[in-house]
């Protein structure tokens, strides 16, 4: 369809056949192209799932970021098989991540620093974060399909790739950092028992305490212990699955044999370990004593013998959150799991469970029998208490370095989630490589190294806060991801774990992020600035997804809601705002115009309208579901922020009509048309040789290429040419403009909009305006009705129009140094001149509208109407006179009509007149404008006379350059505050 093709006829539909790679927008539909079109589209959800359920090899755009086959880009042939249940997938990682070095070397000090009050009441502040964030976690992974990345696939797949690949990041940093705090927390225990005492121990040193003491002895201890798993997780998960589930009976074991100690082992002197000291300090295990008790009730923060430092309140949590930190190893498993939905909700709050319920008894019992100076000066008390010393430093050993392999398997998985999903470009791009059995060795060996780095820090508390923060940063985006699929209430959000709301996700946010902070401030901040960084990076950056944008579900749901409160009945004239409906024929032809027009809509509604001329009748879908790509495609293209809207019509007029009738919702609603002007200019395609970048594709759409974001020349048909008809007839255009002053709408045909050049004429006004104050493009408003010279009124709505439009304009950010120059008519013998001036400024006082008013005498060119009409003195006052007072009668006799009929113009206007009138427009046009607005009377009644109309209006606007012809029907300015 088409009405906006200026310089050509705005309304001539083409059907010419396209030129290669183009699809006709303006045709008569081919019913057989159109079933080819609608069966792929049709099939595509179906053949999606197909192929994502399916074993088959990945084609070759599989190697491809997004050009993957299969769900969300990712190949399904290099999927390994997938064993793991509940038990061994699921509760024997996450219970073994949380059971590590807290539970071992890590009770005593927790509550020998912070007593158990504050001990307790630090595991309850732990287990509600957790526990609001598992309740997100179990909701996200029972509301569809899981595949391999854990926490990182269910934030992406629901915050989309900018949040979740920054999020990503951070989780492979944290799980990379918990790695490392679980290899230096065995090196810690393997010293403790073997190792030297530094500075003067030797002569306390025992039998077995043979290995040297000292930073880089316990960062090398550590790269062979980190050595040790890495070659485990090289060799594959499956084989780390089925070594955890022996380390977790041994785990269990050991935990059985501490509680049973606790009751059956005798008061004893413990050895304290001596660090710089050569004396010996001895500390008791007291049994149940109820004074034991009292006096582990309260805090008594002191020095960290380890580290040095004084310890406090959330030093100590940083410490102790470390063992809750592991809920996500099941999660992270999620690729090797039979079935994550079911796996991931019940393993994870069984660990949870498990592990609180034994923390606060630990917690309980070493209160109540050890002495404060044992629990703060020897992390490894229980296996000085223990039935059997050797059982504790086994269950030690086994738990963290199944904890570190966990993590290392861990960060392995994610970083390969992400090189998959090509966030990063080429960065990732090795991360993708794997072995036979499709373990990403690739990956393992970068996170190993990464593990290394981090090992260097030589302290496992210098880290705690590092790794809690990250952790935490994580949980908070899980719950954000969960808090954000239920407040958009989209209809496919509807997990099988229920029990969750929208209170439990932001208790949990709120309190990850106030324990960031807590910890350390510094820290927080880093991290979180680090986020954004990733986040603004890919979104610039990172590839198009096609996994859907949970933002668009949210402002769905917010936009609706706002569109019912935003009520018609409440509009006010003040308040009044362009929104506009552009008639497109053929885009390539209108760039000029539909970036003008984007200029003037003042923050209003700007909608692009397309009638392709068929019917629907006999065709099996929609034709114009593939043409949108193309247009949507063009709107980012030009950098404008409009909407589009096609419509199917058996002519141009009644696709119009429906779109006039259809476009927009509640109180955002077209007030104004813009149309191309009908003429026979020859179209100009401002779209050659241009390159239009696709925005990606939906999860439903057919990608015809291999790279959705390949280069594409425009998908429009060919321009019209020179010899080729028009199918639009003038009559119809104009019964077009008709229609719409019927529908209440405010009308604008635009004219010569190919000559400009909005980076020309904005330029050049901003260059000069740096030299000269009183510089810049040129607006010339003509406000008088000039094809009806009988009326003087100045003041009249489609008068009152034109100025507000051009104001409007002026307003703009960038035609802010555009001059308003307003032509006022007068007759140099009326001695009304200076009258009309005088109140012409008034008006645009009280309005506060900006402009230099210039009178121009005209007597000459109103003698020729005149003179038609019999006038026989140029400056006949009382002909004057009584031809206004009649064109007064007969539009109060409109007025009072309801049925709204058009007046029937009387007025005989010749071409001489009319030519002198545009001659005149033309002299006082120094410095050429940058466009003109003239008055457009309305069409006249009479059918037969729709071609008369459009000559004169053609006459009045030829070669006047960039040139907007307006009526206006709807008052749109008022002096009242």
């Amino acid at each position: 369809m088409a009405v906006a093709r200026e310089a050509n006829s705005s309304l001539h539909v083409s059907t010419r056949a396209p030129g290669p790679g183009h699809l006709p927008l303006v045709e008569r539909v081919s019913a057989e192209t159109v079933f080819v079109k609608a069966a792929m589209s049709e099939k595509a959800p179906l053949l999606h799932y197909r192929l994502t359920t399916s074993d088959a090899e990945p084609t070759d755009g599989s190697k491809r970021g997004r050009a993957k086959v299969g769900r969300d880009g990712r190949g399904s042939g290099e999927k390994p098989a997938r064993k793991l249940g509940v038990l061994f997938g699921v509760v024997t990682p996450t219970l073994l991540s949380m059971f590590s070095v807290v539970v071992f070397l890590r009770i005593g000090f927790v509550v020998g620093q912070a007593g158990l009050y504050q001990s307790i009441a630090m595991f309850l502040v732990a287990y509600v974060i957790i526990t609001m964030t598992v309740l997100s976690v179990c909701a996200i992974s029972t509301n569809g399909a899981l595949d391999a990345g854990g926490a990182y696939y269910m934030i992406s797949r629901a915050l989309g790739p900018e949040f979740g690949g920054s999020i990503g990041i951070m989780f492979f940093f944290a799980n990379v950092c918990g790695s490392a705090l679980y290899v230096l927390g065995l090196v810690e225990a393997i010293m403790s028992v073997f190792g030297i005492p530094e500075e003067g121990g030797a002569a306390s040193a025992g039998p077995l305490q043979v290995l040297p003491s000292g930073y880089l002895w316990s960062v090398l201890y550590g790269t062979g212990v980190l050595f040790l798993c890495f070659l485990v997780c090289l060799v594959g998960a499956n084989i780390y699955a089925k070594a955890a589930f022996i380390i977790f009976i041994i785990v269990t074991t050991v935990l059985v044999s501490v509680f049973i100690s606790f009751f059956i082992v005798r008061p004893v002197g413990v050895v304290l370990p001596s660090f710089n000291s050569t004396s010996l300090t001895i500390a008791n295990f007291t049994g149940f004593r109820l004074h034991t008790l009292q006096s582990n009730l309260l805090p008594n923060y002191t020095v960290d013998y380890t580290t040095g430092t004084m310890m406090n309140f959330a030093t100590v949590f940083s410490v102790m959150f470390n063992g809750c930190t592991g809920i996500m190893a099941g999660s992270n498993m999620s690729g090797d799991l039979k079935n994550p939905s079911y796996s991931i909700p019940r393993g994870t709050i069984a660990a949870v469970l498990i592990t609180f319920i034994t923390y606060n008894l630990l917690s309980l019992l070493a209160a109540w029998s050890c002495d404060r100076c044992l629990l703060q000066k020897d992390y490894s008390f229980m296996g000085d208490i223990n039935i059997w010393p050797p059982m504790v430093t086994i269950g030690v050993y086994s738990s963290t370095i199944s904890a570190a392999m966990s993590n290392l398997i861990g960060a392995s998985r994610i970083l390969y989630a992400l090189s998959k999903d090509n966030l990063f470009g080429g960065l990732l791009v090795l991360m993708r490589k794997t072995s036979r059995s499709g373990n990403p060795w690739a990956s393992v060996l970068v996170s190993w190294l990464l593990v290394q780095v981090v090992l260097f820090a030589g302290k496992l508390n210098t880290i705690a806060g590092i790794v809690t923060i990250f952790f935490l940063l994580v949980y908070a985006a899980v719950n954000l991801a969960c808090l954000a699929l239920e407040w958009a209430s989209a209809p496919n959000f509807r997990p099988s774990f229920r029990c969750f709301t929208w209170h439990t996700c932001t208790l949990g946010i709120i309190g990850c992020l106030v324990m960031m902070f807590l910890i350390s401030a510094i820290y927080a901040f880093a991290s979180i600035a680090f986020m954004l960084l990733l986040l603004m990076l890919i979104h610039y950056f990172g590839p198009i997804s096609n996994w859907g944008y949970i933002s668009q579900a949210l402002i769905f749901h917010q936009v609706r809601k706002y569109l019912l409160m935003l009520d018609v009945r409440k509009d006010h004239v003040k308040f009044w705002r362009p929104q506009v409906l552009l008639m497109v024929a053929n885009p390539r032809s209108s760039t000029g115009l539909m970036t003008f027009i984007n200029d003037l809509k003042k923050s209003g509604l700007y909608v692009l309208g397309h009638v392709k001329l068929g019917l629907l009748d006999g065709l099996p879908s929609d034709p114009l579901q593939s043409c949108y790509e193309s247009w949507l495609s063009l709107v980012d293209h030009l950098n404008i922020k409009a909407f589009v809207n096609l419509t199917l019509a058996d002519s141009v007029r009644h696709g119009v009509q429906n779109l006039l009738f259809i476009t927009g919702f509640g109180g955002m609603r077209p007030n104004t048309i813009v149309l191309g002007f009908y003429d026979d200019c020859t179209p100009q395609d401002k779209l050659q040789g241009k390159i239009l970048v696709s925005t990606g594709y939906g999860l439903d759409t057919v990608c015809l290429t291999k790279d959705p974001r390949e280069h594409r020349s425009p998908f429009f048909p060919s321009v019209r040419g020179t010899e080729e008809e028009k199918d639009l007839q003038e009559e119809e255009y104009v019964s077009v403009i008709a229609d719409a002053v019927k529908m209440g709408k405010n009308v604008t045909l635009a004219r010569y909009f190919d000559q400009f050049n909005r980076e020309e004429v904005l330029g050049s006004g901003r260059k000069t305006a740096g030299q000269q104050s009183m510089t810049g493009p040129f607006v010339d408003v003509w406000p008088l009705n000039l094809l009806q010279p009988d009326s003087h009124g100045y003041v009249d709505t489609c008068s009152l129009f034109l100025l507000q439009l051009a104001c409007v304009l002026q307003e703009t950010r960038t035609w802010n140094q555009a001059r308003l120059r307003l032509f006022l008519c007068v007759e140099a013998g009326c001695s009304m001149q200076e009258e009309e001036e005088t109140k012409l400024r008034v008006m645009l006082k009280k309005l506060r509208i900006s402009a230099q008013v210039q009178m121009v005498t005209w007597d000459e060119v109103v003698a020729l109407h005149w003179q038609r009409l019999g006038g026989r003195e140029t400056g006949n006052l009382a002909e004057c006179a009584q031809s206004e007072e009649k064109m007064e009668q007969e539009e109060r006799a409109q007025n009072e009509d309801g049925n709204e009929m058009f007046p029937n113009n009387a007025a005989q206007l010749t071409e001489e007149y009319i030519c002198a009138v545009n001659n005149l427009i033309l002299r006082h046009g120094a410095p050429r404008p940058a466009v003109r607005f003239l008055y457009l009377p309305r069409p006249p009644a009479d059918i037969n006379r729709y071609r008369a109309y459009l000559h004169q209006v053609d006459l009045l606007s030829r070669d006047l350059g960039p040139t907007l012809l307006i009526h206006g029907v709807t008052p749109v300015v008022t002096t009242d505050l």
